[in-house]
Parts: structure tokens; C-alpha cells; sequence
């Protein structure tokens, strides 16, 4: 007899949460473009839409380069389909969408906008991007002259990127700064505070803390002590519940000594020996 299968929903793995968090986060203002889906006089209905380098950026940011794949073919119509695969906590999740050539005069700048197209609406699906498609219609200031919009349209609160809250900076222990500057290596237990902290330790921004972060995650990861990812994942978690911006490129001041204070806490979780599980008696 086969049992009927649970109606409880599966529950999600924190660590893919985080990603998807980060994945969707809204872009700067300024990387925001707009293009007028109708003219009326002087006044233009401003749509709005991002660069697809602003996604292979994002891709990279959150997961880095290895842990996506995009494959595409071309369809007879000039359309053509992406097949985008990201690597989501270890299992690769991959999401299909077509793009459209565009109006352009050149076969080739066709061709290339429907590459473009395809990969942007796949990305949609693993929510890069996709507030974008809920911003309110505006009509504003057009250029006939020119052909371009005049006005740049105001974004709502949803759309702006979350940033992260301010708090007093606190120094770090000198373990943590170790952790930070030489990413691979076992965290150090030593805790006596160094007679002033190096600030060369930390890293100096968001970025150098992610480029980190992405060489300790490979290293832990090659030594089969977590998933690919997991380590990114869990730091950037920590970082929005502690109200940190999800784009942890964007991190800076204290947020980089809290940064190193949740990989030194990942890692030594990760290296603690695990528990042997014991027969029933």
C-alpha cells in the first residue's frame, strides 16, 4: 500500500533563502534606465529596465562565477531561449525564457538585444530584477528633439536597494582579524586583543570582503566541510537580519568586523566534530 503523500510544504533551507534575498535585492537608483513606451507631445510613459551586464554583475556578486551557467538556442523566428542554471545551496536549479531580436536596422544588434532579452527574463525567475515590473506607470518630461526622456522617474521605497542601519563600530578581536586576512586558514582561538587592531586586517570594503569570503567558501568547500555557497549564504543571512543591505558588496564600516565575526562563528561550526549517530538499543 503506498502512502498518500504529505500535504506540509518543504522547508526552505536558510542558506538558499539568503541568496534568493540577495539575488533580488533591488539595484542602485542610478543603474536604473528608462525608454518611453508611448509618446504624447512632450510627455512620455517611462519603463523602466537595466543593462543584462547589471545581472551578470549580480550573478557574480551573489554566487560567483562558477556556480552559474547559461546556455541559449536560437530559434528559427530570430527569438531565443536562455537557459539560465544557478547552483542553490549544492543542487542546480536552472530556469528557461525567451527573448525577442529588436527593431534595430543591423541583423547582428537584433540578434544580440534577443540574447540579451533571453537571459534578462531568466534572471526574472530567480528574482533579479523582477520589482521592476512593479513600479507604477509615469508619465514624464520627453525630448522630441533628442528622443529620450527628460525626467528621470521617482522610485518608490520598494525599489530602492536596503540599506544598512547604522551602529556604533566596535574593534575586532584579533582572531577575527586573522580569519579576515588570510581567508583558508583554521580559525584562531587566541583570545588576547592585540595592543591596538591593525586596520589592515579587514577587509577595506564590501567588495574585498565578498572576494574574500568567495576564496574562504571554495576552500572550505574543496575540503568537504560545507556545500558551495553555504558560507556566502549564511554571512549574508546574518547581514539583513542584523539589517544589512542584502548585496553584501555594498557593505562597509561596521558591517565588515560583523561580517568576520559570522565567518569565524561558520567556521568553527563547520570544523566541530560531528556527532556519531547511535543505534536504537
Amino acid at each position: 500500500m503506498v502512502a498518500p503523500a504529505s500535504d506540509k510544504p518543504t522547508p526552505r533551507d536558510p542558506a538558499v533563502r539568503a541568496i534568493t534575498l540577495a539575488l533580488s535585492d533591488p539595484f542602485e537608483p542610478r543603474e536604473i534606465k528608462f525608454k518611453p513606451q508611448a509618446v504624447k507631445n512632450n510627455r512620455a510613459l517611462a519603463i523602466a529596465y537595466v543593462d543584462v551586464r547589471l545581472i551578470q554583475d549580480r550573478l557574480d556578486e551573489v554566487l560567483g562565477a562558477e556556480n552559474w551557467q547559461d546556455d541559449y538556442e536560437l530559434l528559427q523566428d530570430g527569438s531565443v531561449v536562455c537557459r539560465l542554471r544557478l547552483n542553490l545551496g549544492g543542487d542546480w536549479v536552472t530556469k528557461t525564457d525567451v527573448g525577442s531580436p529588436s527593431e534595430q536596422p543591423d541583423g547582428g544588434d537584433r540578434l544580440k538585444a534577443a540574447f540579451s532579452d533571453a537571459l534578462k527574463r531568466a534572471a526574472v525567475k530567480f528574482g533579479i530584477g523582477r520589482y521592476l515590473y512593479r513600479l507604477p506607470a509615469q508619465w514624464v518630461e520627453y525630448d522630441p528633439a533628442k528622443k529620450q526622456i527628460a525626467q528621470v522617474p521617482q522610485l518608490p521605497a520598494f525599489a530602492l536597494p536596503r540599506q544598512a542601519t547604522p551602529r556604533p563600530a566596535k574593534p575586532a578581536p584579533q582572531s577575527l582579524a586573522t580569519v579576515a586576512d588570510a581567508p583558508g586558514s583554521p580559525a584562531v582561538t587566541d583570545s588576547k586583543p592585540l595592543p591596538e587592531p591593525k586596520p589592515t586586517g579587514l577587509p577595506t570594503d564590501g567588495k574585498e570582503l565578498h572576494r574574500r569570503l568567495r576564496e574562504y567558501d571554495a576552500k572550505l568547500a574543496a575540503q568537504k566541510l560545507i556545500q558551495p555557497g553555504a558560507l556566502l549564504a549564511h554571512v549574508t543571512q546574518a547581514g539583513v537580519k542584523a539589517g544589512y543591505s542584502a548585496n553584501m558588496t555594498e557593505w562597509s564600516g561596521p558591517a565588515i568586523p560583523f561580517a568576520v565575526d559570522a565567518v569565524k562563528a561558520f567556521d568553527q561550526a563547520a570544523r566541530a566534530p560531528k556527532a556519531e549517530a547511535r543505534p536504537a538499543a
